[in-house]
């Protein structure tokens, strides 16, 4: 009797112990390639995400490995964490000028390996890649969601390797690594890039702004590394893309391959005028202002470019604090 009795309590307390382990999973998705998780690609996983969750976020644990696929995350899947463990690639080889089924060049935008309209994405811990390699526009991450968070995460292409392409969408890269050639980090957006590594692979430059007239903020890096490759040299930190371009650097540590005169006006003096580029306390070899061209400024207050007040807009979004926490005001 005692015996019996011992053994359902035992169970009683298995059963408990395994429901709140499943409670607590920080996880709802896995994606692995050898079929030990609940898809073997990501876009699947993307696909089983509920259309409009957004009050509780849909966390999708992608195990080690190189996935190649285009990978699409829409509008309706919103609050969705991708959290790579081990080393995992996101990867595509579509380019501007390759043609698509129709025979038609698939152009900038339609090159992306991964495409990112749904809102509140929190990624860490992957490589968004494109792996085309030299030979022209070839995008690696395509943001457009509203109050995208990337923390720890690799962005790895040639030219237009990160496009933050929506005209309303708030950005945030946290010890990032982004490399490229050309206009490496272009678009709309409002994105602030803080500790992050950006690393030039080839002359060319780090960043073309398209913001638009009468946004209060475009570009701005915090306490980020701009390196790169041996021998690169001849490297802008900026030329708008539209004439309203804003990029501001701030205590960044600039290498030996950045341009004495740093920015660039994209053969427009026209741009000149309304373009804003500015820096404070910057250092490293790069990093002298006293040669920079005419229209770019040196800061010495920058109390406007809090990250809290940045990335604010009218709902209080402050992912420097509160990661990937969802805003709980009702939207």
């Amino acid at each position: 009797m005692k015996k019996n009795l011992f053994l359902l309590v035992w169970a009683f307390l298995c059963l408990s112990v395994t429901n709140a382990l499943a409670q607590e999973k920080p996880f709802n998705l896995v994606v692995a390639q050898d079929g030990s998780g609940d898809f073997r690609t990501v876009q699947e996983a993307i696909n089983a995400v509920p259309d409009m969750r957004k009050k509780y976020r849909t966390t999708i644990l992608i195990k080690a490995g190189t996935y190649k696929e285009k990978i699409v995350i829409a509008e309706s899947k919103q609050a969705v964490s991708l959290i790579g463990e081990g080393n995992v690639v996101l990867t595509y080889d579509d380019y501007a000028s390759k043609h698509n089924r129709f025979g038609e060049e698939m152009g900038t935008s339609g090159s992306a390996s991964i495409y990112i309209y749904g809102d509140d994405l929190y990624a860490e811990n992957v490589t968004f890649e494109n792996s085309a390699g030299p030979v022209g526009q070839a995008v690696a991450a395509f943001v457009s969601g509203d109050r995208a968070m990337f923390k720890n995460c690799r962005f790895k292409g040639h030219q237009d390797t990160l496009y933050t392409y929506g005209k309303t969408s708030r950005q945030y890269y946290e010890n990032c690594y982004i490399e490229g050639t050309v206009d490496f980090i272009f678009g709309w957006s409002e994105a602030v890039f803080n500790r992050c590594t950006i690393c030039s692979i080839g002359k060319g430059y780090l960043t073309a702004p398209s913001t638009d007239e009468g946004r209060p903020y475009g570009y701005i890096f915090y306490d980020c590394d701009l390196v790169a490759k041996e021998g690169v040299k001849d490297v802008y930190l900026s030329r708008p893309w539209r004439p309203y371009g804003q990029a501001v650097y701030i205590r960044c540590n600039m290498g030996s391959h950045i341009k004495a005169e740093g920015w660039h006006n994209w053969g427009s003096k026209e741009k000149e005028k309304t373009a804003y580029y500015a820096e404070y306390q910057s250092k490293g070899p790069g990093g002298d202002t006293s040669k920079r061209a005419a229209f770019g400024h040196v800061l010495t207050d920058i109390s406007k470019y809090d990250i809290q007040k940045v990335l604010a807009g009218n709902d209080g979004w402050n992912p420097s604090v509160e990661g990937n926490a969802l805003l709980t005001i009702k939207r």
